[in-house]
């Protein structure tokens, strides 16, 4: 149910996210130029999107395309589409779930499905090793996800072994308890998160991404907090345009 119409110069772009249709409008540049030199010193990149409850990944595979500065090259994109589950707060329906959820509206204090959550966070973790092991520098390894992915992109970066480039959430909450702190590689504090909330979100509510900053500070893990006012359960073009310009701060340059 998702549309994408390219005209020059406007681009009219419908993705559907966790069973939101936002419209994104922006710039479509006539010509993008591609600078043998600026290639070969752009950074090798690995970027790993991580959909919500009941959507997919080839539905979000448009995000991608906002991405236009240089840096992005020789970024690999990959949006992997979560397994069907039969998920609580659905009645016990299957959908597309990463992990068990067990209400909605999604507060601070839902209960946590953290055995679920971890086991999803193993098959992250396998899609991470084998960008590494490819030669991607794990600095230049970037985690992104919006709602239950969100959530998910927090637990799988914060319990990886290695320091990494930076997890975005967007829309998500803690998916375990503090008890939890205890596990976190000492590498994985040093990855920075990003988080963005709106506040005008009824399914994860906006209380619910206000926990996170005060727990990763106590984690000892660097958290930047963006408020969107007037958003509700879905992204905007200026929270994409902002990730894009916080990946490219923390890009590696290549050797």
């Amino acid at each position: 149910m998702h549309s994408i119409l390219l005209t020059n110069p406007i681009v009219l772009l419908a993705v559907i996210l966790g069973s939101t249709i936002i419209f994104i409008l922006f710039l479509q540049p006539r010509h993008l130029s591609s600078s043998p030199k600026s290639d070969s010193m752009a950074a090798r990149s690995f970027v790993l999107w991580l959909h919500g409850l009941g959507d997919s990944g080839p539905a979000n595979e448009p995000i991608k395309t906002l991405f236009r500065s240089s840096e992005f090259r020789n970024t690999k994109w990959s949006f992997p589409s979560a397994p069907e589950n039969p998920v609580t707060c659905n009645y016990g329906m299957r959908m597309p779930s990463w992990f068990d959820i067990q209400e909605i509206p999604v507060t601070a204090d839902s209960p946590k499905a953290e055995s679920d959550v971890l086991k999803a966070v193993q098959n992250v973790h396998a899609m991470i090793d084998k960008e590494v092991a490819a030669g991607t520098d794990p600095n230049n390894v970037f985690v992104c996800g919006f709602s239950q992915g969100g959530a998910l992109t927090l637990a799988s970066v914060l319990l990886y072994p290695k320091k990494l480039g930076g997890g975005a959430v967007f829309s998500g909450w803690v998916p375990f308890n503090s008890s939890m702190v205890e596990k976190f590689p000492e590498d994985a504090k040093k990855t920075p998160i990003l988080w963005s909330h709106g506040m005008a979100d009824r399914t994860v509510l906006f209380e619910a991404g206000q926990a996170g900053p005060p727990f990763l500070q106590q984690a000892g893990v660097t958290c930047e907090f963006k408020a969107y006012p007037g958003l509700d359960h879905s992204i905007s073009n200026e929270e994409l345009q902002f990730l894009e310009s916080w990946i490219k701060t923390r890009l590696q340059s290549s050797s």
